[in-house]
């Protein structure tokens, strides 16, 4: 039986909070990633990180779950990074080119320092 999603959470700075989902993002898991990552936004952090590390995948809908984040963060002002995607993770991004629309950094340091 697969162990329960998990998102752990951390605020490394004034106004940063990371999320780091732990686990494949599918169907079965985007809707808690959905509840977390809106009640995450509804604070208006300055910036949101989320670091994708501990995804080995992604389907269609943990890509809708992240689209509606990146949405949801832009009306309260809080900039939305993506960063530490596996390749699988990326390649998804890629050929569907949100690559070019959401900020992608190479790891979590990078993306704290923007």
């Amino acid at each position: 039986m697969p162990t329960e999603f998990q998102i752990e959470t951390e605020q490394p700075g004034e106004g940063i909070v990371v999320a780091c989902p732990v686990g494949e993002v599918d169907l079965a898991s985007s809707p808690a990633l959905r509840t977390r990552l809106s009640q995450i936004i509804s604070e208006s952090p300055k910036k949101l990180i989320l670091d994708l590390s501990r995804v080995p995948y992604m389907d269609s809908s943990g890509v809708a779950t992240l689209v509606e984040a990146l949405q949801q963060s832009r009306r309260k002002s809080t900039v939305l990074l993506l960063a530490s995607l596996q390749d699988r993770v990326k390649s998804v991004f890629e050929i569907a080119r949100l690559d070019t629309v959401f900020d992608i950094k190479a790891d979590v340091a990078s993306a704290c320092g923007d």
